[in-house]
């Protein structure tokens, strides 16, 4: 199959915040139980930031900056799944649908492991698609860098867009 028959995209997303003391965490659209949380103008979910940027950027649509600048008090304090619903509209509204979403968060601690399925379902409900297809990975940093410090948390995203076709309702083939 030739290159210009397929109608699919993929797009990259990554974001790093700092942890501080006094802020919920919030990763993957859910709260987590965490002694610090993540520093930023919204409520500073990485996770959600890496995969809006990995649907715009498989559009070819710019970035989370370009459509959300952190100098727009619309977005101060704001759900990130807001965020990345009204990405997830702009991307349709060119024409595109999401397929899948894998991602990553390296994190020194908390442990994960027990929130992955609330984050695959949050995000998936977010992007209108099956939790199927929402792959959520949790890495340490083995204590090295900034993130094995538990200074911050790192995280990256992939997503595969495909066109979005017109469907033609049974009444209207004959």
């Amino acid at each position: 199959m030739k290159h210009d028959q397929l109608d699919i995209r993929v797009g990259l997303g990554e974001d790093i915040h700092a942890l501080v003391p006094g802020r919920r965490l919030v990763l993957g659209g859910i709260e987590i139980a965490h002694h610090a949380g993540l520093l930023g103008h919204s409520d500073a979910d990485a996770l959600l930031h890496a995969i809006t940027d990995a649907l715009l950027g498989a559009a070819g649509l710019g970035d989370i900056g370009v459509h959300f600048p952190d100098c727009d008090a619309r977005w101060k304090g704001v759900n990130s799944r807001l965020i990345l619903a009204a990405a997830c509209e702009i991307v349709r509204a060119a024409g595109w649908e999401p397929i899948n979403v894998d991602c990553t968060v390296r994190a020194q601690a908390p442990r994960l492991g027990p929130y992955r399925e609330a984050m695959r379902t949050a995000i998936a409900e977010v992007l209108g698609i099956d939790a199927t297809r929402v792959n959520v990975k949790a890495k340490t940093a083995e204590r090295l860098g900034s993130v094995g410090r538990e200074e911050g948390i790192a995280t990256s995203a992939v997503c595969l867009l495909a066109r979005a076709t017109a469907r033609v309702a049974p009444s209207d083939t004959r």
